[in-house]
């Protein structure tokens, strides 16, 4: 069984930076398809990033050219950077892999 962790949130002023980590514990995983999700209350889940078998990533359009998504096989360990951050960036962040999902972090930021 595959257990994905979230960690790397909190609270940051606008304009600031936090870098999101998801970490697989337990069976193998590849994480040839791995995805960044983000859920803010009272609206539903949205994909934020993924990051495809061959490299590629792609984003929300709300995200790009702020966040950048990153993985290494090695560590089984998949990274979200967010830079330039914005009060409406506030949510909870889930990691995807393989059908599992992590347990989310916590991102908020003030202006």
């Amino acid at each position: 069984q595959v257990q994905l962790v979230e960690s790397g949130g909190g609270l940051v002023q606008a304009g600031g930076s936090l870098r999101l980590s998801c970490a697989a514990s337990g069976s193998w995983i590849s994480f040839n398809y791995a995805a960044w999700y983000r859920q803010a209350p009272g609206k539903r889940r949205e994909l934020v990033a993924e990051i495809l078998r061959g490299g590629n990533t792609n984003y929300a359009d709300s995200v790009k050219g702020r966040f950048t998504m990153s993985r290494d096989n090695a560590k089984k360990t998949v990274f979200l950077q967010m830079n330039g951050l914005k009060p409406e960036d506030t949510a909870v962040y889930y990691c995807y892999a393989e059908t599992n999902w992590g347990q989310g972090t916590q991102v908020t930021v003030s202006s």
